[in-house]
């Protein structure tokens, strides 16, 4: 009809629908967890309910969703008469530099390792590879159990280019990262890095290593390290507790057109 304006369907504002408490639950549960991580809620209480329930604009049953499931991960408690509790909060872990981790989390406690294998080993085919070993070459392997404040964190395992990790078997493997002893080593600085990351549910012979259940979840990260020139000279297997530690950096969008 004359006056009248038909929009078209993908002009169509799209319809508004209730979502599921689960999610909005979720939501919320997500952001309280990384506010915690960044180590908002100094007095290490999260905000009553009413607070929530005003700051989230949603019900009173979605809060208590959400604290639930915080306090299912072992993050918050409730405790009569005071609150809720923040119980453990996640240590960040940059991934903008090549740091060892007690250089990144040695301000929130001491950095313990317990040195479970330190010797001169056959490499595995791909380790050899990635190192590039030619055949018949040994590799240093040093497996640590990595401790923040007396609570296990990560299971390492490290393979070292012969030459740069013999010198290391002496030195002080327990209390110090293999960053600043090979640098020490070498009288340099190491140069770049590659780093591969993924979430698993971990095995039973890891978790009880790390003082948790069979089957919570790990972050396992490979990273392979070089020398300034390119040269390959440290591979890790990283296993790491997933409610002790979150990665954090700062990225920025490449130049290009828009759509």
């Amino acid at each position: 009809m004359p006056g009248t304006t038909n929009a078209s369907p993908a002009q169509k504002a799209p319809r508004s629908r209730q979502r599921p408490r689960a999610d909005r639950a979720r939501q919320v549960a997500e952001v309280l967890r990384r506010q915690i991580a960044s180590g908002a809620f100094a007095s290490g209480m999260l905000p009553d309910e009413r607070t929530l329930i005003a700051d989230f604009a949603v019900s009173r049953n979605t809060v208590r969703e959400a604290l639930g499931v915080l306090r299912g991960e072992g993050v918050v408690e409730r405790r009569q008469g005071v609150g809720t509790v923040i119980v453990r909060r996640p240590y960040e872990h940059t991934l903008e530099g090549l740091t060892g981790l007690a250089e990144t989390l040695g301000t929130h406690g001491e950095v313990v390792n317990q040195v479970r294998v330190a010797d001169l080993v056959r490499p595995p085919r791909e380790v050899a590879r990635k190192l590039n070993v030619p055949d018949g070459g040994r590799v240093v392997h040093i497996e640590r159990l990595r401790l923040l404040d007396g609570v296990p964190l990560s299971l390492d395992l490290t393979y070292l280019a012969a030459d740069i990790g013999e010198p290391l078997l002496t030195a002080d493997l327990a209390g110090r990262d293999l960053f600043g002893l090979i640098e020490q080593s070498i009288g340099g600085r190491l140069g770049s890095a590659s780093v591969t990351m993924h979430a698993v549910g971990g095995d039973p012979h890891t978790c009880a290593l790390l003082g948790i259940p069979a089957g919570s979840a790990l972050f396992t990260v490979e990273r392979l390290t070089r020398m300034p020139d390119g040269r390959p000279v440290d591979l890790e297997f990283l296993r790491i507790r997933g409610d002790r530690l979150a990665f954090r950096a700062e990225l920025v969008r490449a130049g290009g057109g828009t759509r």
